[in-house]
């Protein structure tokens, strides 16, 4: 009597079971338009060069919170611009109430640094209140800038050991180039935008790693799998077939991690932005690069199709003895 209450639920399919999108028609277009993207990130990095946040540069920053009303950032640039401290940068954080102060490193060292802090404490005390302060030295922020890059690279590292060792070279090759694109082209949205990076948007890339390597696995072991199965099907064809069945699984999970990133991005304030501004682009470029680099590369390195029967035999292999 129960089960007849409770309604029942049919599935929606999003994508049909049959959907067969031409993938490998623009994996000409869509490899050059990576390379010239990567080309042009690393323009920018090195052009422009990256907004480096205070865990990177060295510095001081300063949270202040007003005493009452809304903060004038406007006059509060305009007074800490004339105590003599170097260029200051101000942003709101948060809440319309309270901002963050950002001081560069100052000739002298520690001294003149909290000399600094001190000069922007007493010009501000009248109408703000000082709620926290971190100072970071320049050999502190050199040696995370080089701790940063190490964790990014041996994060690419290990994962493409992870890949070469469940399937093949050529999968590994498309893994860390598309792992490769992921960064660098974030990266140069950052370079282009001058958007702060620091310790967190180090995170964010590290997490990217590990949600773009999830998708190259599933459509990798798709295209494993077909490989066994449809023995004379030509390869463009079977790529093509293993990135439509694996789609809907790809644009869902992507769908519904944006859906996240975006709620974090407007209600989670300025603390965790940065980390939720690189996340953004790392899942949508992470998304392109699972479906039209790391797929499309092995028609180019060319799988071979006997790896697939002697793994076949080896596992059969294996579970006869195992019977034995």
């Amino acid at each position: 009597m129960l089960m007849r209450l409770i309604p029942v639920f049919k599935g929606f399919d999003f994508f049909p079971h049959d959907l067969n999108l031409p993938f490998m028609k623009f994996k000409g277009p869509a490899l050059a338009l990576s390379i010239i993207a990567m080309l042009v990130s690393i323009g920018l990095i090195g052009v422009k060069g990256l907004n480096y946040g205070v865990d990177f540069k060295g510095g001081s920053l300063i949270e202040l919170k007003t005493k009452s009303g809304n903060a004038d950032i406007s006059a509060l640039r305009e007074k800490l611009n004339g105590i003599g401290v170097g260029n200051v940068q101000i942003q709101e954080f948060g809440s319309p109430d309270d901002v963050l102060v950002r001081l560069e490193e100052q000739p002298g060292g520690e001294a003149a640094q909290q000399a600094a802090l001190k000069k922007v404490v007493d010009a501000t005390s009248d109408t703000y209140v000082e709620r926290r302060v971190e100072v970071v030295g320049p050999a502190v922020s050199s040696e995370l800038r080089m701790t940063g890059f190490i964790a990014v690279a041996a994060g690419i590292l290990a994962i493409v050991a992870y890949v070469w060792f469940r399937f093949e070279w050529q999968f590994a090759l498309g893994a860390v180039l598309a792992l490769s694109h992921d960064v660098i082209v974030t990266v140069g949205i950052f370079a282009l935008f001058q958007f702060e990076f620091d310790l967190s948007t180090v995170a964010a890339l590290l997490t990217i790693l590990g949600y773009s390597v999830n998708d190259t696995v599933v459509v990798s072991d798709r295209i494993r799998e077909n490989l066994r199965k449809f023995k004379k099907m030509e390869l463009n064809q079977l790529l093509n077939l293993s990135i439509n069945e694996t789609l809907s699984r790809t644009i869902l999970t992507g769908m519904t991690a944006l859906a996240v990133l975006i709620s974090l991005y407007v209600f989670g304030g300025e603390v965790i932005r940065n980390f939720n501004l690189a996340m953004l682009l790392g899942v949508v470029i992470g998304t392109y690069s699972s479906i039209f680099i790391a797929a499309p590369l092995l028609g180019y390195l060319g799988v071979k199709r006997d790896w697939s029967d002697m793994a076949a035999k080896a596992v059969a292999a294996s579970k006869t003895k195992a019977k034995a």
